[in-house]
């Protein structure tokens, strides 16, 4: 809609959306109050874009300090040789509060106003991020890493501290219409031994915790969940209450098909896909093509540090990349379209954070502004400046940022 209006109530809901503001019912001889007398504020931003904020649906604060780094290395190996030291520096508060306030910024600078973020098994450490997101006004869900196995010791906690750990952080932060709150985050099956994996799902059906982990994301991990559970990797998590039993997202599905697919799908189980992390660690192509047919929900996770970039705008542009890898190995499923991954970024991953994504009446008003001027956007149509900016733009031209109706600034 080419200079339209979006109308916002006090509450930071969108109330319509409208070409001009007769229809949203404000007196065009008075323009700063509407005709039943209500009071409101007009702000007008020009030739700007006007979008829904970016939503990542999976990143790991923690690996923040290690963007870019150890890109030669599968999954496992990576774990141990690099993520996991890094992740047991933030037993020291002063070094989670460093990486974590810039981590936070980030996240903002690149317009990024809701994420499920992976913390470590430190409940002290994850609660300082959890007030870092609350103190920035934006949204998120943050879970403190359960794992007891296959880890260093100083990540490894017992079932009796990880549950003393999450009623702490319940306690403090577990109200529904906070912009902050907990989910339950086993780290994956390999890390979590069955009384972990069991104590998760109880923890989340007692206080109807959302739930994140990781699932089929290579081939080494499938095998190890195989030799572990004696199970196919998605029945392992149900077995244990943790796949869909309460809202539940999933990371990578870059092996997901057959069984696993049609319980993910029964289920409703989002998927997060992270091509940049897929294609880093060399995991493989999650064939979302297939997802969106088979009907699952679908968002995009930047993966911070298996993935390299927190832009969730480079993510659609990676996502649309793998999708054409597909396309060329076969032509029976399309690849995925700008206003597809467009889409995942906003109202579909969106949608795992209540009524976000969207300027439709009655969704909370996540928005950026978008100043595309320097990308000499005469004569394109308004689709195609978005792709411009999205292929060509950076964080220079987001100029204003907005969570549930408040601007962030920082």
């Amino acid at each position: 809609m080419e200079n339209g209006y979006v109308a916002v109530d006090t509450d930071g809901r969108v109330t319509g959306v409208a070409a001009d503001l007769a229809s949203l019912g404000v007196n065009v001889s008075e323009p700063c109050r509407k005709s039943n007398g209500e009071d409101v504020e007009i702000v007008d931003f020009g030739d700007r874009l006007l979008i829904p904020a970016m939503n990542d649906l999976h990143v790991h604060a923690s690996q923040y300090r290690n963007q870019g780094i150890a890109m030669d290395l599968e999954l496992l190996p990576w774990l141990q040789k690099y993520t996991f030291p890094e992740e047991m520096k933030y037993a020291d508060t002063g070094y989670a509060e460093r990486m974590y306030r810039r981590f936070v910024r980030d996240l903002w600078r690149f317009g990024t106003m809701r994420a499920c973020v992976f913390a470590t098994s430190h409940t002290e450490s994850t609660r300082l991020l959890m007030h870092l997101f609350q103190e920035a006004g934006m949204g998120a869900l943050v879970g403190k890493v359960a794992m007891n196995r296959n880890c260093p010791e100083g990540l490894s906690e017992s079932v009796e501290e990880m549950l003393q750990g999450y009623e702490e952080l319940i306690a403090e932060f577990n109200n529904p219409e906070a912009l902050v709150r907990p989910i339950v985050t086993p780290r994956f099956v390999p890390s979590c031994t069955p009384e972990m994996l069991r104590a998760c799902g109880e923890l989340a059906a007692k206080y109807r915790l959302p739930v994140q982990s990781h699932l089929s994301e290579n081939k080494d991990e499938l095998a190890l969940v195989q030799t572990l559970e004696s199970i196919w990797y998605g029945a392992a998590y149900n077995r244990y209450g943790l796949f869909g039993q309460t809202p539940t997202v999933m990371a990578h599905c870059v092996y997901t098909r057959g069984k696993e697919l049609r319980l993910m799908k029964r289920n409703d189980v989002m998927v997060a896909h992270c091509p940049t992390s897929n294609l880093n660690v060399a995991s493989g192509m999650a064939p979302i093509r297939q997802f969106l047919d088979e009907g699952l929900r679908v968002g995009l996770g930047s993966d911070i540090s298996g993935g390299h970039d927190l832009n969730i705008f480079r993510v659609m542009v990676y996502a649309i990349q793998v999708s054409k890898m597909h396309f060329l190995r076969n032509h029976a499923r399309p690849f995925l379209t700008l206003p597809e991954v467009f889409w995942m970024a906003t109202k579909s991953a969106g949608s795992f954070f209540g009524k976000v994504g969207s300027f439709e009446p009655g969704y909370e008003f996540d928005a950026l502004v978008i100043d595309d001027s320097d990308l000499n956007h005469d004569h394109y149509s308004l689709l195609e400046r978005l792709e411009r900016y999205i292929y060509l733009g950076d964080d220079r031209q987001i100029v204003h940022r907005f969570c549930r109706g408040n601007e962030i600034i920082m």
